[in-house]
């Protein structure tokens, strides 16, 4: 369910933050989204990393790139893309909203033992 809820939100935030930028950057957040919602995040950072380098201040990309990060466990690259994400659009309601949520699960709490690492994609031969 936290899934679904996750990558609808991704969704949502991926097109509404694209409609200003031209087809090119749109059509790569689509297939980006596309890619995410069947766990293909290789797919997802590929696509999302071209929409940067066309439109670098695209917050819905970095937003995007920051969630296929923390899902393939580069929490390091995942927080660079949620802060460069705030930067572009610090109103933002669902970059923060991700941005606290990844924050609680990479942060662990005094007293409290870090969360477990997410598995890695296996690959199959």
């Amino acid at each position: 369910m936290k899934k679904s809820a996750a990558l609808f939100l991704l969704a949502i935030l991926g097109f509404w933050l694209s409609s200003c930028s031209g087809a090119r950057p749109m059509s790569q957040l689509r297939i980006g989204i596309w890619a995410a919602e069947r766990d293909l995040w290789e797919e997802a950072i590929f696509r999302w990393t071209r929409v940067i380098q066309t439109a670098p201040n695209s917050a819905a990309a970095h937003n995007n790139l920051a969630v296929a990060y923390e899902k393939k466990g580069m929490i390091t690259e995942a927080r660079r893309e949620y802060e460069l994400a705030l930067q572009l659009a610090p109103q933002n309601s669902y970059i923060k909203t991700n941005f606290d949520r990844f924050k609680s699960a990479a942060e662990p709490k005094e007293g409290k033992p870090a969360p477990p690492k997410p598995e890695k994609e296996k690959q199959t031969p």
